[in-house]
């Protein structure tokens, strides 16, 4: 009987996981699909590109700030209650764009896009979490994955139609479907339960026998060291993300046709490609290593291999060959924050509000958002080379932190709350206070 409880179990953890991949591609295009959009609301209103790109920065605000409260409610109700939010949302935020007149239609279509973008995000990683504790490394990194495949499977039907029929029929279409999608699955989506069945192999991974609270979680200063980290490796890759088109015109090697595995394309338009599906591939792929090596191990390779390759492209970027192989392999590393950091906090403060804990760990991306403009202001000045070094010097200091600092003092932390589990008898424990 146990044997078919674990394998049912088992095969539930997938299917939570597989309705959480789909979902997450289903908002995959409020982030990377906005893109083609620009320019054809730019042709018809003249509002120019600046206002208009200040919709995107809203969304991306309101999508990573927001995502501890909707993962709260997640924690408290469950997750179908909020995916069927998310839906609704990201559906309503399309259709309003389909339709704005004026920018501040089209700001308030992009709130509501990040407040269901979140919801949506915030619930599929926290409930991979919960479902797969002992493979947190490999499950967050395949969800999060989902959010940047997705738009790769449907960022060819959205330009299509906006060419054929209008940018306002593609936001209508895609945006009710998107909709309907993360709909449906969420009446597939559930908590795990209570008592689930530990697998036959067991992660040799450290875990904490607490749960902490958010409010524990917030004052522990371990979760604001996870956080630093996280801000500083984010504000790199976001920043190369970002002006990635720029700097190649700025480097001269845009339109540069360049050679690479039996293709042959511009420069920008090769690195872009790459950069996507290797962004896309590392998020489980160092996912899973970590659950193999460690957290702390797996973070010093790739903030280490990161800052490598910017190194060559501070020192051999005008070579279109370079410049297209070595920020594929830096963003092929840098995906992989999507993953580690929502483990370790899994890892860390345990799996009772795994949701709301890796949410509010997840609001660094907005803080790091925030610096982006200051890589502009930087190259300006002092040219983009200057911009890769404090990347690769953020990327370094993440690694050193990781490697020195984070692995001794997590190390201590859980056992600490091996400790404090032991200590006490008491089964109100995890909704008390711990101390630190």
């Amino acid at each position: 009987m146990q044997e078919t409880t674990q394998s049912d179990s088992n095969r539930q953890s997938w299917v939570q996981l597989i309705c959480g991949v789909v979902c997450m591609a289903m908002i995959a295009n409020l982030q990377y699909g906005w893109t083609l959009f620009v320019d054809p609301i730019e042709a018809k209103h003249q509002w120019g590109r600046a206002a208009i790109q200040f919709a995107f920065t809203l969304f991306v605000l309101t999508e990573t700030w927001l995502v501890p409260v909707e993962a709260w409610f997640v924690d408290r109700y469950g997750p179908r209650v909020v995916l069927v939010f998310g839906g609704f949302m990201i559906a309503l935020a399309w259709t309003l764009n389909s339709m704005a007149t004026s920018l501040p239609v089209l700001y308030g279509a992009a709130v509501i896009a990040g407040i269901g973008a979140g919801s949506v995000y915030g619930t599929c990683v926290g409930n991979a979490l919960k479902w797969f504790p002992h493979n947190r490394g490999l499950a967050a990194g395949i969800t999060a994955a989902g959010f940047g495949a997705g738009a790769a499977l449907t960022v060819v039907p959205i330009a299509q139609m906006i060419a054929s029929q209008g940018y306002e029929t593609a936001f209508l279409v895609f945006g009710l479907g998107q909709g309907a999608v993360v709909f449906v699955l969420s009446f597939f989506v559930r908590q795990p339960p209570k008592n689930m069945p530990a697998p036959k192999k067991v992660s040799r991974l450290p875990q904490s026998k607490v749960d902490y609270a958010p409010r524990q979680t917030l004052g522990k200063p371990i979760f604001w060291l996870l956080y630093a980290m996280f801000v500083m490796v984010a504000s790199g890759g976001l920043m190369a993300a970002a002006q990635i088109g720029p700097i190649a015109h700025d480097f001269k090697v845009a339109d540069v046709p360049v050679s690479l595995f039996g293709v042959t394309m511009a420069a920008l338009t090769f690195a872009i490609s790459l950069d996507r599906i290797l962004d896309g591939f590392g998020r489980p792929l160092f996912g899973w290593v970590s659950d193999q090596i460690g957290r702390e191990n797996t973070m010093f390779i790739a903030f280490t291999i990161a800052a490598g390759s910017l190194a060559m492209l501070v020192y051999h970027g005008q070579n279109p060959l370079v410049f297209v192989l070595f920020s594929a392999a830096f963003f092929g590393v840098f995906g992989e924050i999507y993953s580690l950091f929502p483990a370790t906090c899994g890892d860390t403060f345990g799996s009772k509000f795994a949701a709301t804990n890796a949410g509010m760990l997840y609001t660094a991306k907005g803080t790091a958002a925030l610096l982006v403009p200051l890589a502009s202001i930087a190259a300006a000045r002092y040219g983009w080379s200057a911009v890769f070094a404090i990347a690769m010097g953020l990327n370094i200091t993440a690694a050193f932190l990781a490697m020195f600092v984070l692995k001794p003092l997590r190390a201590r932390f859980l056992a600490r709350s091996a400790r404090e589990a032991e200590a006490t008898a008491s089964p109100d424990w995890q909704g008390k206070e711990a101390t630190s």
